[in-house]
């Protein structure tokens, strides 16, 4: 735990040593006032809840948590120090879950940061507050597992660029497969099997079923087991690699 410990440190150090971080929050902020308050029909629904951002947080997610992960591997790589990292006295899941867990705790503090709209809402109005805390809730699991994958994508290239477009076509598929047109152009020649498997993969079904504020252990299960596969692949991956 203690070398977990080591590697969350410094790579979290890492994410705020730069003016990088900081514009990352800053865009996610404001893209999340824009989504809420105006593309969302915030005044147009004449109703105090947080509905229309958590409804556009799947896409906002799309385009800037592979902006985080494609450097959590392909960076190290292609500078070489991914050799140093690994001559420390970790195992190979000790860096992978180091580095991920800085990344996730990254997108959390922003996430945090939009308390402001919460703040808002109750001020204009009653929203369900336990609806709100379970969209959170769901909003970082599914953070969680779109770095994941990041995470596994990054440590196959030295470069960052390939990596955050394979991550981006990779996490839109996984979030199309539950968008209704999809689901409706499956049912009209597959069995309701097949389209209920497909259902299931995707991050939006689980999503919404918790942001309605039904926290049910099957959404939660999926979430934790992609996040586990994913970062088990990533390990592989770089083991396979740590000698390009």
């Amino acid at each position: 735990m203690s070398a977990i410990s080591t590697v969350f440190r410094r790579e979290l150090r890492s994410y705020f040593a730069t003016p990088v971080a900081y514009v990352f929050i800053v865009i996610f902020l404001v893209l999340s006032s824009a989504f809420t308050f105006y593309l969302g029909g915030f005044y147009e629904r004449g109703q105090a809840d947080l509905l229309p951002f958590f409804n556009f947080l799947p896409w906002l997610y799309l385009f800037l948590v592979p902006a985080v992960s494609m450097r959590l591997w392909s960076e190290e790589r292609k500078s070489g120090t991914i050799e140093l990292l690994l001559t420390l006295p970790i195992t190979m899941w000790q860096a992978v879950m180091g580095k991920f867990l800085a990344a996730w705790s990254f997108i959390g503090i922003a996430l945090a940061l939009t308390f402001p709209l919460w703040i808002t809402v109750n001020y204009l109005g009653n929203p369900d507050n336990g609806v709100i805390i379970a969209s959170y809730l769901g909003a970082l699991l599914m953070a969680g597992a779109f770095l994941a994958i990041g995470s596994c994508i990054s440590a196959a290239t030295r470069n960052q660029v390939v990596a955050f477009i394979l991550t981006v076509v990779a996490c839109f598929v996984l979030v199309m497969a539950g968008f209704p047109l999809v689901l409706d152009a499956f049912r009209a020649w597959a069995p309701q099997g097949l389209v209920d498997a497909i259902a299931g993969l995707s991050f939006l079904t689980h999503f919404a079923s918790i942001s309605k504020g039904v926290i049910d252990l099957r959404d939660l299960l999926y979430f934790v087991l992609m996040i586990g596969f994913w970062l088990y692949a990533s390990a592989i991956v770089i083991d396979l690699k740590k000698a390009d």
